[in-house]
């Protein structure tokens, strides 16, 4: 019988053999064949990426260079003129001024062309990297290569034959106002390519441009292998080629497309490799398979001769009979078969006695172990030895969205498990049996990446028990999702690496001063004070760092180093019982202050000057006229004392006389010397009055000249201040002279002019109201724009000026108008702190107390 059974095997596995391996071969063949495709295509997308990116490297530089602080200062004070003929100025051989080595930096080929464009679309400006002059059509048409959008603005070209990448961005001053273009242009050629691909690829595979009408090769990375010019039919023979489009620059005005070369002579090696080793795996394969199923019949065989023996005996003892049949000849198995069977009816009435004693304890237990399935919330799973599914929970089906039909006798692994977590849960399977029985480390756990019914992926958490019953062993797993706890780890993750990124510094100091974390950005901070990481904080910094904690609010320091201003925020975490300061580098914001408030000094000063050119022939007059009453009673005390006949209190009246009027051309000559004369901001606490007063000093004589009616109508008392004197004078002398402009066009009885002042809610009101024409309301949207104005003569500053200064001192304007009927101004400033609370009434408005001193000219 061994014998048969080795003969029956080895025919039975060639047999198998034989069918297995055709089957084998054209499977091997058509999987092959689609992994290849599928490298080489994604061998292609990955190069067309590649060079897309770079691409972008370039657009994303030339964005910087744009936005650029270098490129700003230089274009702010340029402005060019709209000459019809012009000759770009070209820089050859040297970089200039605005133009930052940002391209070396980023590691990127510098550009043969940089060109400034002005608003008009025309080329100012031209830095020649290289030896040779920019095209003409990219010169002449240089226009049509800027964006209209806010982008940048990207498009591939070609003069002649050659292809050339051009981005553009527009340039704009600090306050968004458009200055004009930057335009860089980049060859692409063999070097571009290069750079793009960033290494040679294992495969030897080219990349070029190609004429998508011509089929023709207009660059390459390898220009001595693939020569451009050529078409591709010329190379099909000895490359396998992949063309691909761009769709990032299907706007150009040249249709391109990006190809791949692979030598076929390397898809040849790859191939003959596979095919030989799939070779050698196939006749290892077949001979272990024969001797294997050879020698398990044979097994097999052997193992039915001793079980039959065994059985029999077995037989023998357990009826207490004799069996003379084994002794005497005859048919064994069929004597075998009804001891057998006499024996098998004996264990099936004990098994039944026992089925019912242990039937109410097995229902108890299936009671229990249904509601522990049904009540879990995480998917329980029971695999066979085999890996397939035999039971599973409620969560099972909804986390996996199956439904019952689907996973009939399906493999677990196949079904629900990334293709790449296959190894990984054969060794978790591998691993519960062998912990298996140990009390220590019981379960196998992992985490898997698991797949829906749908395809859709989630990442999963699993412990896998074995449990042996009825001789076979099955597999519990227990499935909890992990797709929470993933996106939390990496929103984790995420904040963690915020503070080392920071290009800001940002530092973690205890209660005591301890410096607890500091990011790379704070260094420089720490070495001006003097601390490393570890140590503690100067003791100011200490103190601010306890006030910080014990009141819990968030405050806000400067540093001022000398050569560079820090701002620094102390933020307070109470329950762990520090502070995190978050600092930033403000020296440039302050700087950039100081020059404002300077340049703002100088507009308001030139203005100021503007505003007493108008009013000078009022203040000439209006000092005339002490100086003629002094020469007047200088001149009568002269020939009184001359003819000695005047007496002591005429002649002492007359010197008083002369002293007041002297007093009085002073007093003009001061306001007039305080407006004019240029000098730093001071501010200090005044009488919002007083300077209403000041101003109708200033065009005293104007009014009588226009035979002007105004009132004032001021509030009782002082009205304090904390202001530049100059500056708000400056503002309210604006705002009266446009309304006495606006009413010379008004009759000269009916020209009325009201100035009021008053107190609300903490702030100091002005309002100055006309009876003229009014503002129509197409202009009023445009009143405080720069460089508007309704006048032949006026230059548009004096609203917007009047405008900044009411800012800078935390105030504002506004302008209501009825058409016909007079407009009217009104200014509002923060009353000075040291006056709130100090028994001040605050008023809607002027009453009528408070214009019983009111005064008509």
């Amino acid at each position: 019988m061994p014998v048969i059974a080795i003969l029956i095997g080895l025919i039975a596995g060639l047999g198998v053999w034989g069918v297995l391996d055709q089957v084998q071969s054209r499977a091997i063949e058509r999987i092959f064949g689609k992994e290849l495709r599928a490298r080489l295509d994604l061998r292609a997308r990955e190069s067309l990426l590649r060079f897309d990116q770079h691409m972008a490297n370039y657009a994303a530089t030339a964005r910087l260079l744009a936005n650029h602080r270098r490129l700003a200062q230089y274009l702010e004070p340029l402005f060019w003129f709209p000459e019809e003929d012009i000759t770009p100025v070209v820089y050859k051989g040297f970089r200039p001024f605005w133009l930052p080595d940002f391209f070396d930096r980023n590691a990127l080929l510098a550009p043969s062309y940089v060109l400034l464009i002005d608003t008009r679309g025309r080329v100012r400006e031209v830095y020649q990297a290289v030896e040779q002059a920019m095209p003409a059509d990219i010169l002449t048409d240089a226009g049509q290569w800027i964006g209209d959008d806010e982008d940048v603005h990207a498009v591939l070209t070609r003069a002649g034959p050659a292809p050339f990448l051009i981005v553009s961005d527009r340039v704009e001053d600090a306050s968004g106002y458009r200055m004009g273009h930057l335009v860089v242009v980049i060859p692409i050629d063999a070097a571009f390519l290069t750079a793009a691909e960033g290494t040679v690829s294992s495969d030897s595979s080219v990349v070029a441009l190609v004429d998508a009408d011509e089929q023709r090769i207009l660059a390459s990375n390898e220009p001595q292998s693939l020569l451009p010019g050529s078409l591709i039919e010329d190379w099909t023979a000895e490359y396998l080629v992949t063309l691909q489009s761009l769709p990032r620059y299907e706007a150009s005005n040249w249709n391109m497309l990006f190809a791949t070369f692979i030598p076929h002579r390397s898809v040849a090696k790859m191939s003959e490799r596979v095919v030989d080793f799939e070779r050698r795996q196939r006749l290892i394969a077949a001979l272990a398979f024969i001797g294997v199923f050879t020698l398990l019949i044979y097994l097999v065989s052997v193992r039915l001769n001793k079980v039959l023996t065994r059985m029999s005996r077995f037989s023998q003892r357990a009826l207490e009979i004799e069996q003379p049949g084994f002794k005497q000849g005859g048919n064994q198995l069929l004597l075998l078969e009804d001891w057998i069977q006499h024996f098998t009816n004996l264990v099936l009435r004990a098994r039944e006695e026992m089925s019912l004693r242990h039937a109410h304890e097995l229902r108890e237990t299936e009671a229990l172990k249904a509601a522990i399935m049904e009540a879990s919330l995480d998917a329980i799973v029971t695999l066979s030895q085999r890996g397939q599914i035999i039971d599973y929970n409620p969560m099972a089906r909804v986390m996996l969205r199956f439904t019952p039909a689907d996973i009939l006798a399906a493999d677990f692994a196949t079904q629900f498990l990334d293709p790449a977590e296959h190894a990984a849960f054969a060794a978790m399977l591998r691993d519960s049996t062998r912990r298996h029985g140990d009390a220590q480390a019981p379960f196998a756990r992992g985490e898997l990446q698991a797949r829906r019914m749908d395809g859709s992926r989630f990442p999963v958490e699993m412990s896998i028990v074995p449990i042996d019953v009825d001789a076979e062993r099955v597999y519990t797993l227990y499935i909890h999702d992990a797709t929470k706890r993933k996106e939390a780890e990496r929103e984790i993750k995420s904040l963690a690496r915020f503070a080392s990124e920071s290009p800001n510094p940002i530092l973690r100091v205890t209660g005591d001063g301890g410096i607890a974390y500091a990011n790379a950005a704070s260094l420089p901070l720490l070495a001006h004070w003097g601390g490393a990481p570890g140590e503690r904080l100067p003791t100011p910094w200490i103190e601010e760092v306890r006030a910080a904690l014990d009141n819990g609010n968030t405050s806000e320091h400067e540093d001022d180093q000398g050569g560079q201003i820090y701002s620094l925020l102390f933020v307070p975490v109470a329950d762990p019982g520090y502070v995190n300061i978050y600092g930033r580098d403000i020296t440039a914001v302050r700087r950039a202050e100081q020059e404002s408030r300077q340049h703002q000094s100088e507009l308001v000063h030139v203005c100021r000057l503007s505003t007493m050119g108008e009013v000078a022939t009022g203040m000439a007059h209006e000092l005339n006229q002490p100086l003629s009453a002094i020469v007047n009673y200088a001149n009568g005390a002269s020939r009184r004392l001359q003819n000695d006949s005047g007496d002591r209190e005429a002649l002492v009246d007359a010197m008083r006389h002369i002293s007041s009027q002297a007093q009085r051309a002073g007093e003009i000559i001061r306001r007039l010397r305080a407006l004019v004369g240029k000098q730093p901001p001071i501010r200090s606490v005044v009488d919002l009055n007083y300077l209403v007063r000041e101003v109708c000093g200033f065009v005293e004589f104007e009014a009588t000249r226009l035979d002007l009616q105004w009132q004032l109508a001021l509030a009782d008392g002082e009205i304090p201040v904390n202001v530049d004197l100059v500056q708000i004078e400056q503002v309210l002398l604006n705002l009266v002279r446009n309304a006495m402009d606006a009413l010379e066009e008004q009759p000269a009885d009916a020209r009325r002019l009201e100035i009021s002042t008053w107190v609300e809610d903490g702030w100091a009101l002005v309002r100055i109201a006309d009876n003229g024409p009014g503002i129509p309301p197409e202009r009023m949207t445009h009143l405080f724009d720069p460089f508007f104005t309704t006048k032949e003569s006026g230059m548009g500053m004096g609203l917007p000026i009047s405008l900044t200064i009411l800012e800078n001192h935390e105030g504002t304007i506004w302008a209501e108008s009825a058409p016909g009927r007079g407009s009217r101004f009104y200014v509002r400033l923060p009353v000075a702190a040291s006056s709130i609370g100090d028994g001040m009434t605050d008023a809607a408005g002027p009453t009528a107390a408070q214009t019983a001193g009111d005064s008509s000219r």
